[in-house]
C-alpha cells in the first residue's frame, strides 16, 4: 500500500532530501513549509522549487495555524507526518526565545492534536541531540537523564518528547522522535559551522573558531540521516526515541582541517571563548538504533565534506 506521507519543513535542509528520497521510492509525498527568514528563503524557494519537478507540492503554511495544517492533512488523506518544522539553532535561542516556544512546542501541539483527532496517522518527529544539554556522560544513550538542558532550544525538544509520550498514553497515538546529530551535506543550513566555514575561507574572511576549537561534534551526513527516518516510517513503533548519529566525534578543528584540504586554502582563524548554550561535546550511542532500525551510517567526515562542497560551489556558481 503506498504510503501518503505529510512532511511539515519540507522546504528545509533534511525534508528536502527525505521528500525526494521517498518520492523516487513511490511514496506520495505533499510538504509544508512557511518559507520564514531565519535564513535565507530563496535557498528554500529553490529547494521547493526542485522538488515540483518531481511531482512533490510545498504548501505554504505555518504549522501555528491549527485549521490550515489540520485541512491540508486531511485533504492529503495522510497516512504518515513527518514532523521536521521548527526554530532551530541554539544560538538564536539565546537572542528570540519566544520564536521556539510558539514553533516547537505550540506548532507541536497542533500536529498532536491532528494525529489524537486519527489515531490511523503514524508520526514520526525531529528531536536533536541538545536534549542531552550537559549531560557528561559519553557517548549519549536513550536511557540517559536528560533534566540538566543547556539551551532553550533544547528544552522545546526535551518538551517534545514529553508531549508525544503523554499523547500515546492518554490518547494512543503512535510516535518515533529522532534524535539527529549534527546533519550536514548538500542544501544545508547556511547557518551551520560548516556552511559558514567554507563560505568565509571561500572569501578570504577570518572563521570563528570558538573554545580552541576542542569541541567534538558528533557530524553526521543527510544521506545517512534519510535512511534513518525512512526506517523508522517503515517500522512504525508505537512509541519510541532513537539517536541517529554518526557514533564518531570529530573535533571542530579536525572539521576545519577537512574543509582546508577539500578547498586547497588554509583558514584565518578568530579565537573565541566558549559560547553560551554550547556544549563539549556530541556522540551518539547507535545501539538501539543499529538493532531495531538497522541504522548504520556510511559516509566518513571526508566524504561528506567533499560532496558538500562540490555542491556549494555549483550552487553558488563558483568556478
Amino acid at each position: 500500500m503506498t504510503k501518503k506521507v505529510f512532511i511539515t519543513g519540507a522546504a528545509g535542509f533534511i525534508g528536502f532530501h527525505l521528500a525526494r528520497f521517498l518520492r523516487v521510492r513511490g511514496d506520495d509525498v505533499i510538504g509544508y513549509d512557511n518559507f520564514n527568514d531565519y535564513y535565507d528563503p530563496k535557498l528554500k524557494r529553490d529547494r521547493a522549487n526542485k522538488l515540483a519537478k518531481i511531482d512533490i507540492q510545498v504548501l505554504e503554511g505555518d504549522i501555528c495555524d491549527q485549521s490550515a495544517i489540520q485541512k491540508a492533512v486531511k485533504e492529503h488523506q495522510t497516512t504518515h507526518i513527518v514532523h521536521l518544522a521548527a526554530q532551530a539553532g541554539v544560538r538564536y535561542s539565546l537572542d528570540n526565545p519566544h520564536a521556539y516556544i510558539k514553533s516547537n512546542i505550540e506548532g507541536f501541539l497542533n500536529i498532536l492534536e491532528i494525529c489524537r483527532r486519527d489515531n490511523n496517522i503514524q508520526l514520526i518527529y525531529a528531536s536533536s541531540s541538545s536534549v542531552y544539554g550537559r549531560n557528561e556522560k559519553i557517548p549519549f544513550s536513550t536511557s540517559d537523564q536528560t533534566d540538566k538542558q543547556a539551551s532553550l532550544y533544547g528544552i522545546t525538544k526535551k518538551t517534545n518528547e514529553m508531549m508525544a509520550e503523554t499523547y500515546h498514553h492518554l490518547f494512543g497515538v503512535k510516535s518515533t522522535g529522532l534524535r539527529f546529530f549534527t546533519v550536514y551535506g548538500p542544501w544545508g543550513r547556511p547557518d551551520m559551522a560548516y556552511f559558514l566555514f567554507t563560505k568565509a575561507i571561500l572569501e578570504n574572511r577570518p572563521i570563528d573558531i570558538f573554545n580552541q576549537g576542542e569541541m567534538s561534534r558528533d557530524f553526521t551526513y543527510i544521506d545517512d540521516i534519510v535512511q534513518g527516518i525512512v526506517s523508522a516510517i517503515d517500522r512504525a513503533y508505537e512509541c519510541d526515541i532513537f539517536n541517529l548519529g554518526h557514533h564518531h566525534p570529530n573535533t571542530l578543528l579536525e572539521l576545519v582541517e577537512t574543509i582546508e584540504n577539500e578547498l586547497g586554502i588554509k583558514a584565518k582563524k578568530n579565537w573565541l571563548p566558549m559560547q553560551p548554550g554550547d556544549v563539549m561535546v556530541t556522540y551518539a550511542d547507535i545501539e538501539d538504533s543499529t538493532n531495531r532500525l538497522d541504522f548504520l551510517p556510511k559516509v566518513s567526515l571526508a566524504k561528506g565534506i567533499s560532496n558538500f562542497i562540490q555542491w556549494y560551489k555549483e550552487y553558488y556558481d563558483l568556478k
